[in-house]
Formats: structure tokens, C-alpha cells, sequence
């Protein structure tokens, strides 16, 4: 980390002054992928509060522990659904648990994989966009080099710090991160831009 603030320090004299005012970002990685993707689907469009709550009913379900993928498609959708999923999300768990099931999604390999195989990867998954699995690189991979560019937080937060007229298109992002030289970094800029909005992904 101390090599990423020393990097974008140098390179944007904008963000520095976040940096300046902000503590340094953890990114924590952990190696509990499919825990991770599970309540990924489950919080989506949630408050943190919500998500939590079903979480817990969820493992309830299970007699209070993680259910493996097996045990998710051992259940039927009403029965996912009462714990307060929706039946799309519903489908998702099951979607995803399958997927591991039949090896379209294969974790014990995934730590050797590029982020856009990862992306590909995971993907193919229902309900699984390039938004989760973006935060799922940052935040669970703990890679540094991810520029969520379809993150409304991170072009807003662009927008105030460059004094931009407009919320930003992805491309735009893009090329403002190339001019001041975020690389490798972007996950450390992305981090700050959201602090600068007193906003955290949920």
C-alpha cells in the first residue's frame, strides 16, 4: 500500500489532496469466494441492514451454517423465497451453485487467472454482472489494478474532483485514470473517489 499511495501521490496532484485527507484503504483479501459471490447475490439492490438480516435467515435455513452448492439446489425456489429472497435471486444461488457443481465456475483455480478471465469467468453466472465482480476482485481478490468504470459512486466522484460539467461515461473514466497514470493502482483511486462522497460499496 505504501508503494500505491507513493505512485498516485506522484501522479495526480487532484487525488493527492484525498489522500491527504483520508486514512490509507485495506483491501483484505480472503480466499471464501463462493461465501462472498452468495452474498453478493443475496445484498444486491439492499441496504446493508436488509442484507444481513436475510443472510442470517438464509443460513437458518441450513441449520445456522453456509450450505454447500448441493445443499442450495436441494431446496426448491418457495423455499429460498421465504426467507425473503426474491425468486430471481433465488434462481441466481442456484444458478451459481450448478455452475460450481458442473465445473463451469472453478475456484481452486481462480487465484491464476487474469481479471478479465475472471470476469468472463464469473459472468456466466445469472445475476453475477461486471459491476459484483469487480467488487469481488477489489474486495475479496484484493487486486489493485480494478477500475470499476460502470460504478455510479466512482464517476460521480470523479465528476467533483475534476470539476467535470457531467457524470462521466465509462470510456471517459477510462482515459481520465490513463492521463494521470492510476496504473497499477486504480482499485487505491477507486477507493478514494468513493471516500470523498462519505459513500462505501455496499
Amino acid at each position: 500500500m505504501k508503494e500505491a499511495l507513493a505512485h498516485l501521490r506522484q501522479s495526480d496532484a487532484r487525488l493527492l489532496a484525498l489522500i491527504n485527507t483520508y486514512p490509507a484503504p485495506n483491501f483484505k483479501k480472503h480466499t471464501n469466494y463462493y461465501h462472498e459471490l452468495v452474498d453478493s447475490i443475496i445484498s444486491q439492490q439492499l441496504s446493508v441492514k436488509a442484507a444481513r438480516t436475510i443472510e442470517g435467515r438464509f443460513k437458518d435455513l441450513f441449520d445456522g451454517d453456509f450450505p454447500s452448492p448441493e445443499q442450495i439446489l436441494d431446496k426448491d425456489i418457495e423455499e429460498l423465497r421465504a426467507v425473503g429472497l426474491s425468486r430471481p435471486k433465488a434462481r441466481y444461488i442456484q444458478d451459481l451453485a450448478s455452475k460450481i457443481i458442473d465445473g463451469t465456475v472453478k475456484f481452486d483455480t481462480i487465484d491464476d487467472l487474469s481479471n478479465d478471465e475472471i470476469i468472463a469467468e464469473l459472468t456466466k453466472v445469472k445475476g453475477i454482472g461486471v459491476w459484483t465482480v469487480h467488487m469481488f476482485l477489489m474486495f475479496c481478490m484484493g487486486r489493485l489494478d480494478i477500475l470499476p468504470t460502470g460504478d455510479l459512486g466512482i464517476r460521480n466522484g470523479i465528476m467533483k474532483l475534476y470539476q467535470l460539467d457531467h457524470v462521466p461515461a465509462e470510456r471517459e473514466v477510462e482515459l481520465i485514470a490513463e492521463k494521470n497514470n492510476w496504473h497499477p493502482y486504480e482499485s487505491v483511486a477507486s477507493w478514494y473517489l468513493w471516500q470523498s462522497l462519505d459513500n462505501t460499496p455496499k
